[in-house]
Order: C-alpha cells, then structure tokens, then sequence
C-alpha cells in the first residue's frame, strides 16, 4: 500500500465503537465496533441480539456500506447479533438494494456455527444468498488478506474456553492496529500487538472490584492488568471495553484513572457509539 498517492479522505479511519459491555451488561450493547477505513467499513462482532440494527441506525451507518464483517468467537454476546446481521443485508438483496457480496472472514468453528444459525432462524428466500452472495470465508492463524482497506493478519488469541481469532490490522496511513478479542493478551498475541500504535484490550472490571466480578475466574483481567500488558508491549494508545456496567456514568473517569497507574500512553474508554480518530 502506497500511503504517497492516497488522498486525506482515503487515509482517514477511525473506530466506531457500537458496543462497549460483557455478557451481562444491560445498560450498554455488547463490544462490538466498525473499522472504517476511507469509504470502506469493516463490521467485528455484533453483540447478542437485534439490538445490533438500532447500534448501527444510531451510528448514522448504512448497511449497503457493510461490505465486510470479521467474527471473534461463539460466544453469545459476539455471535448472535450475526445472524440479524445477514437477515437484513440478505432483505436488502432480496429487493436488488445491495450492490455485490458480502463477506463475513472468521475461523473455521464458526463457519459452520453461522451456517447453522442462519439455516435454523431464516426462511428460505433469504438463505438462497448464503454461499452465492453473502459469503463465510474461513480465515488461518497468520493468514494475511487485504480487507476493507486495509491489510489485516488473523491470529488464533489462545484462548482457553473458545477457539477466538484477533486481527493485526495495517491502516492506509502505516499504522497498526491491534483487536485482542475478549480475553487478555497472551503469548501468541504479543508479537502482534508489540508497538502497536492502538491496541484494542477487553477490561472486565476495576482491580478494586475482582472479589465481586472474579474476571480471572472468567479468564478475563482489570483495567490495571490491561495497562500493564500495553506498557510492557510499548503501546501508543490504549481502547478498553468489554466491560461490566454497574458505573456507567463514572466508568470513563475511573477505568482511565486505573488503566493510567500503570500505563503511560493514551487511555480511551469509550462510550456506545463513541467515534475514535485513528
């Protein structure tokens, strides 16, 4: 990619993020987020449910922007947001209202789970796209593929409850970023996010509050964990989400607070819907 003959409205990017809570989380969506990069966007993960329409209405993003989507893992509150997802791309071109294909990249598990997902939940009308136009593309740990603008690498994070892909991300103005998925970053992540110049890290809870969340038992960490990890790995900026929702309205302040005791970079807690220059 030559960054020399791109014009400022192709290199402009910025995240969009749809969904800042866990699981469990009421009070905010899910984690999940857009990636646009130029005119093109990339959709990763769509939280648990419908919702998912009224987080992209909100963003003021049109799903006949939505050419590509990327998928962590199966776990609920990740995966099943998907199937809205293709039901309203798969309306749209039902009605010859979306232009082309498109393509959902994910590991091999989740092929196969999306496939079952759709066939069990769609009529007929709709899943006539599946595998013509709307496409499940496996994606390999390492495997580097051009998308969405972008030059993208999956990895495999190593998880130890679900197999979860994360990606290493190379934006059109030559900086890197890094989506850990949902867990903390581990040994098979580290030499993808080592200066980074965003790294995107889940944040269960406060340390302050691990006897009441117990995010290790969950195989998740604090804010301060995460700070951590991102001065070690020499990271420019820091995005955490994922979180509980018990303090919304104070989460920014005190998240960033933790995250800042042991981390020197730029933290950012974003809010649902909050927009990201990159």
């Amino acid at each position: 990619m030559n960054k020399e003959n791109l014009t400022p409205a192709e290199l402009s990017a910025e995240l969009i993020v749809l969904g800042t809570g866990n699981a469990l989380a009421t009070r905010c969506y899910n984690t999940c987020f857009v990636l646009r990069q130029g005119n093109d966007y990339l959709l990763t993960d769509a939280g648990g449910g419908n919702g998912i329409m009224l987080q992209l209405q909100r963003a003021g993003i049109s799903y006949t922007d939505i050419r590509q989507m990327f998928v962590t893992h199966g776990h609920t509150d990740h995966v099943l947001g998907v199937v809205w997802i293709v039901r309203r791309i798969a309306m749209l071109m039902n009605s010859e209202a979306y232009a082309g294909d498109f393509t959902i990249y994910c590991h091999d598990e989740l092929v196969e789970t999306i496939r079952t997902f759709c066939r069990l939940t769609l009529p007929g009308k709709l899943m006539c796209f599946m595998d013509r136009r709307i496409l499940l593309r496996e994606v390999k740990d390492g495997q580097r593929l051009p998308v969405a603008g972008m030059d993208l690498e999956f990895f495999d994070i190593g998880s130890t409850k679900k197999k979860q892909f994360g990606f290493h991300a190379t934006l059109a103005d030559g900086q890197r970023l890094v989506c850990l998925g949902d867990e903390p970053c581990t040994e098979a992540g580290k030499k993808y996010a080592q200066g980074a110049d965003w790294l995107l890290s889940e944040a269960f809870c406060l340390f302050e509050e691990r006897e009441e969340f117990h995010p290790y038992e969950k195989h998740h960490s604090t804010a301060i964990d995460a700070g951590l990890v991102a001065e070690e790995l020499k990271v420019k900026n820091l995005v955490l989400y994922h979180t509980e929702d018990n303090r919304l309205d104070q989460r920014k302040e005190r998240y960033s607070r933790e995250a800042r005791q042991t981390f020197s970079g730029t933290v950012c807690v974003p809010d649902d819907l909050e927009r990201i220059q990159l």
